[in-house]
């Protein structure tokens, strides 16, 4: 069996099968009736329609439900799904519209599914909950909900945006009280799809559940994929926007968030002059999110507004150390708990290269690697501009400064993170400068970002010393070709002699934990129909109907994986050709 050595812990178990599903005619037609609350041993109240519920082994208890947000705010009145201008209403309720083909279930999270959602891992086998997670059938207490907001996209006010393709189909509280939003992406149209069909293709899809499941296994605050399922329906898209459209399969991925609101979620109620209604979504995200924060307490907003800054900074520090370009940084993707959310043509860095730009669309490159700290700085300033309305003049002035200081906030947690990734322990007033010196060496040589790291942790201090660098460690070979490199390094020595109680050993050790490397095997188990991936630069095509398992096993292997910091490419070079 093949092994490679990757460098992040992507602690997901990966499950393909070929469950199929037969009719997936929505369970409820009226929503309304989802409301009551389903009582110990209760039957719902449309069970003998010829609908199967969730067996005593599934879900029947389960406590999804919507009464938290529909009973928080104003829902859109009007129930027909066509799009729209939608005013005065947080939400719509629209129902997902099922596939027309044979669904599979191509993917679950094992950790999502039973210490998120509290569920066993045997209910993926279900056909209900094949045909829950694909859209075909809303569970009891369950209010499918499309979110309105608006946003500044690459720059602009674009008005009212909205969840085009997304249905938030309810809330759950699991035993650890954690109060986790799902939402399916891709699971047809809503009063905001403007000109779009509401679906995504598998290829999207599988890029979202990988990267989202690996961003939290680097310690990054993200969004959550719980499946992953395909079908055969058609869907039209012109991957690389040069008018070369092409069929692909349609996909939905099962996503979870603590909030789904975003900067945008504020924008379009101050644009529309629905202050009652910001004032009272505003109350509602402290209440439920921000729990050191008195919802009493009259400087809650700016209170509030300071910790979306620093924690943000805190967001866009951790994706820069660890090479992540978001690609599309507009205020309705920035999420108002700071935590990654709409995974759309993100990238990881390969070579160090502050201009890398992963979104094709991007032809200014707005939302460059190198840009996001300050785009985030917009943002920031953008959901100021929102809150404006609701701060009486003094706190309009503490607010222009908590923005101020956004950027000692990132600057400082970037250096406390590029710090730990070069083993440097306590704090030298040079650091900033070591550390920037060795990215603009980096940059000039186009070294590898991953494995110059990697490698930094791995080869000793006498090896530095000597400038003798094994052959294995190709991303330091080359960037030793820097005529500078000598002289980086006699400075990094340096300020290794500052670590106070440090070794070598402890150094290399601690660097490689800090990086979050870890060894895994890999299988993959065909079948007959099983189909293939290829891959190029930052994008995965899907060929046929795929039947894959991925089941990561943590192993002492050490071999090398020769990089590629894109998590795409590990993944295709599993089941390329």
């Amino acid at each position: 069996m093949p092994r490679l050595r990757v460098p992040w812990a992507v602690a997901c178990f990966v499950w393909a099968c070929g469950v199929g599903c037969g009719d997936l005619d929505p369970l409820c037609p009226s929503w309304g009736l989802c409301r009551a609350p389903l009582a110990l041993n209760a039957s719902p109240p449309w069970q003998g329609c010829g609908e199967t519920w969730w067996g005593a082994a599934g879900l029947s208890l389960w406590g999804l439900s919507s009464d938290s947000l529909i009973d928080s705010f104003p829902i859109d009145p009007i129930q027909e799904n066509y799009v729209r201008n939608v005013r005065n209403c947080i939400f719509s309720v629209v129902y997902p519209t099922p596939f027309k083909s044979k669904v599979l279930l191509v993917a679950v999270s094992e950790d999502v599914i039973e210490n998120i959602l509290d569920l066993h891992i045997s209910v993926q086998g279900t056909s209900d909950f094949l045909q829950f997670v694909s859209g075909g059938k809303v569970i009891f207490g369950s209010v499918p909900l499309a979110h309105r907001y608006g946003g500044h996209q690459f720059g602009s006010w674009a008005g009212q945006l909205g969840d085009g393709r997304a249905h938030l189909i309810g809330v759950y509280t699991n035993r650890h009280g954690e109060r986790w939003e799902l939402q399916l992406k891709g699971s047809g149209k809503t009063p905001y799809s403007r000109n779009g069909d509401g679906r995504a293709v598998l290829r999207s899809s599988v890029r979202e559940f990988l990267c989202s499941e690996a961003m939290h296994y680097l310690g990054i605050p993200t969004s959550r994929a719980a499946s992953l399922v395909v079908s055969d329906d058609e869907v039209w898209r012109d991957q690389f926007y040069n008018g070369n459209i092409k069929k692909e399969r349609g996909a939905i991925v099962l996503r979870l968030a603590k909030s789904w609101f975003r900067i945008g979620s504020l924008e379009i109620l101050a644009h529309s002059g629905e202050l009652d209604l910001q004032r009272r979504l505003l109350d509602f995200i402290i209440q439920e999110h921000f729990p050191l924060i008195a919802v009493n307490d009259s400087d809650r907003y700016l209170e509030f507004f300071s910790t979306v800054v620093s924690e943000t900074a805190n967001l866009i520090a951790l994706w820069m150390s660890v090479g992540f370009a978001h690609g599309v940084c507009n205020t309705d993707n920035f999420s108002l708990l700071s935590i990654t959310i709409d995974y759309g043509p993100f990238g990881f860095m390969d070579s160090y290269d502050p201009n890398f730009v992963p979104n094709t669309s991007d032809d200014e490159g707005r939302y460059k690697i190198g840009n996001q700290a300050n785009v985030g700085l917009f943002n920031l300033n953008k959901l100021l501009q929102a809150l404006k309305p609701l701060l009486d003049p003094r706190q309009k002035q503490l607010a222009s400064q908590v923005l101020e200081g956004y950027g000692q906030h990132y600057y400082t947690r970037f250096t406390e993170l590029f710090r730990a990734k070069l083993g440097l322990l306590g704090d030298d007033e040079n650091d900033n400068y070591l550390i920037g010196f060795l990215l603009k060496l980096m940059e000039d040589r186009r070294a590898d970002f991953t494995m110059t790291f990697r490698e930094l942790s791995e080869i000793t201090e006498d090896q530095l010393k000597e400038l003798h660098i094994p052959e294995e460690f190709w991303a330091l070979q080359d960037l030793g070709k820097h005529k500078l490199f000598s002289e980086w390094v006699s400075m990094y020595l340096l300020r290794l002699e500052h670590n106070k109680g440090d070794t070598d050993v402890k150094r290399r050790k601690r660097m490689t934990e800090k990086l979050g490397y870890s060894e895994y095997s890999f299988q993959i188990r065909r079948t007959p129909s099983l189909g293939r991936f290829s891959a190029n630069q930052h994008h995965i095509y899907p060929h046929t109907s795929e039947r894959i398992l991925w089941h990561w096993r943590q192993t002492k292997q050490e071999k090398d994986f020769p990089s590629r910091t894109t998590l795409l490419l590990l993944v295709s070079a599993l089941v390329a050709d």
